[in-house]
């Protein structure tokens, strides 16, 4: 049986699963409260009859702990039967992790400070000097537990962020928040199955190359990015709160900026 995945940009692929492979110890989260059988829940499972069968799967890029209890049996036995795994990208390959990385870049050694007018840049710079200040009082004890600390998560996730094209700092920006912070050292669903593949010894692949999601995104114009409804003159509005309004500001100005521009 063969699993195969790509994503769009809303977050959501497909993952082609081959079958044959050892036990998989199914786990248990205790972050989630189901509500339904497992019966009644959508598996996201599509089966292409052949001998041997293969499934297509839809996962999400959040953190596994928070719907690993919501993925029906059928779901999860087909990961287990199967001996090939193919996701979107290969997020165990340190190269794939240095391309995107890489690609988030403004060219010709640009920095944001060459792009965005000098108000905004001073308040960006603001809001993510408040983000580090604030990481150490969001991280959990069991994040502290394992090891990670404020600073390392900090320059994991906004490292070098004055050289990121501003498409790429508006997710950063959204994603600098408490309650992400305090999941991060949990992997996300896709990844988490990589690793449990690899654990179990299955075959693993990628269907897409870096370059293929990472061009399209960074030449996105308005008509392919979903903006802010709030006009320019409302995202000042924004000005009044530093701690709890920046990252909309930030986000607000980043979205009209690709409306007006057409440059994300």
């Amino acid at each position: 049986t063969m699993l195969v995945s790509w994503v769009t940009f809303i977050q959501a692929f497909l993952i082609l699963m081959v079958k044959g492979a050892d036990q998989w110890s199914l786990r248990e989260s205790s972050n989630c409260e189901l509500k339904r059988k497992q019966s009644d829940l959508n598996s996201f499972l599509w089966t292409i009859k052949r001998n041997p069968p293969s499934y297509f799967y839809g996962t999400i890029h959040v953190p596994y702990t928070r719907v690993w209890d919501f993925i029906p049996e059928n779901s999860k036995k087909a990961f287990q039967e199967s001996n090939m795994v193919y996701l979107e990208l290969d997020l165990t390959d340190p190269y794939t992790i240095s391309a995107l990385t890489s690609c988030q870049l403004l060219p010709q050694g640009g920095t944001l400070q060459d792009v965005l007018p000098r108000d905004i840049y001073r308040r960006l710079k603001r809001h993510l000097e408040y983000v580090k200040l604030m990481m150490p009082f969001w991280m959990t004890p069991d994040q502290r537990g394992k090891g990670l600390y404020a600073d390392y998560l900090f320059n994991a996730i906004a490292g070098n962020w004055e050289r990121k094209r501003p498409v790429w700092v508006m997710l950063m920006v959204n994603s600098l928040t408490e309650a992400d912070i305090k999941t991060r050292g949990v992997p996300v669903l896709d990844l988490y199955l990589a690793q449990e593949a690899e654990r179990m010894r299955k075959r693993t692949g990628a269907v897409e190359k870096v370059e293929e999601q990472c061009h399209p995104l960074n030449g996105l114009n308005f008509s392919q990015v979903s903006p802010s409804q709030m006009a320019p003159e409302q995202c000042l509005d924004f000005k009044k709160d530093l701690k709890s309004n920046d990252i909309l500001f930030v986000t607000c100005f980043l979205n009209n900026r690709c409306r007006r521009t057409g440059k994300c």
